[in-house]
């Protein structure tokens, strides 16, 4: 975890159920005598995580229905913290507005990335459904005027009818789709069970999703380089495009096109949390003159 984490540490049940008494009924001791809940139990993982945002992020209200994508708090907020640390690292730690590409029912990195560094986000998503519930989750913590929701109408596109040209962001943040399909997202769900002793229960995602959250036609991959194209077309308009990417073969295809469409920065950032590892891939177009311009404006 990064060193600015809040959840460097094992959890504080205690701590937790107190500002989420739901959460009560699913911790229980392991055979190690350790606090915990079962992970593989989708409702028991929502109620940890509504937890986690209430007692250390202060985001009081965060429904959303079951077949939503339930966001790990601690993963989520690890991204918030390297961008951070990629955006001071060019001096850009006021006035910071970010975009966020598919911010979902729980428009967990808005909520995040304002509660710990006060920045403003425009939150994007193809579904009008899952804004409807992500705005009331907006009014409910009295966000209004730090979140603005878009909606994207055409499907094949992510950047386009986005961006207006007015818009000026300091960075743009993304957690792209990863699976190819549904069938893809069901193999993978099984073979996660399996790994936590779960092997022939019901096959359910313990953090859920709907299939414009999990599936992009092409998978991951199609979804980077469509970000990739899209944003080349809107160079000067955001300072730092970046996406988690899971696949690591992914990184240098991405390098590659960047290289042809321009990029004049591209940087991989390693995010490491227990015994996962993933990436942020952030990458410019703005060249060492423009940079400097932009801190004039």
């Amino acid at each position: 975890m990064h060193k600015n984490s809040l959840h460097n540490k094992k959890y504080d049940f205690e701590l937790l159920i107190k500002n989420l008494e739901v959460l009560k009924p699913y911790v229980f001791i392991n055979d190690y005598q350790t606090k915990t809940i079962d992970f593989s139990n989708p409702e028991a993982v929502k109620a940890l995580n509504t937890a986690l945002l209430a007692t250390h992020y202060n985001i009081k209200f965060w429904e959303f229905p079951d077949e939503n994508l339930c966001p790990p708090i601690p993963s989520r907020a690890d991204y918030m913290h390297h961008l951070a640390d990629v955006l001071r690292r060019s001096g850009l730690e006021t006035n910071v507005n970010v975009l966020d590409v598919g911010t979902g029912a729980t428009c967990i990195y808005a909520l995040l990335g304002n509660a710990i560094y006060h920045w403003n986000f425009v939150g994007t998503d193809i579904d009008k459904k899952s804004l409807e519930i992500a705005q009331k989750i907006i009014d409910k913590n009295n966000l209004e005027a730090a979140i603005e929701l878009r909606l994207q109408n055409d499907y094949q596109h992510i950047l386009k009818g986005i961006i207006k040209p007015t818009d000026k962001f300091t960075a743009a943040v993304c957690n792209p789709p990863f699976f190819k399909s549904q069938a893809d997202a069901f193999e993978a769900t099984k073979t996660k069970l399996k790994g936590l002793g779960k092997e022939g229960d019901k096959v359910v995602r313990n953090f859920s999703g709907t299939p414009t959250e999990l599936c992009y036609a092409g998978g991951e991959k199609a979804f980077l380089h469509t970000y990739l194209y899209e944003s080349s077309q809107y160079k000067q308009q955001c300072f730092w495009y970046t996406s988690l990417v899971s696949n690591v073969n992914h990184v240098e295809s991405m390098r590659a096109s960047l290289k042809k469409l321009g990029a004049t920065e591209f940087q991989v950032v390693d995010m490491i949390q227990g015994n996962k590892v993933s990436r942020i891939v952030a990458w410019s177009f703005l060249s060492a003159q423009e940079q400097n311009d932009w801190h004039k404006n």
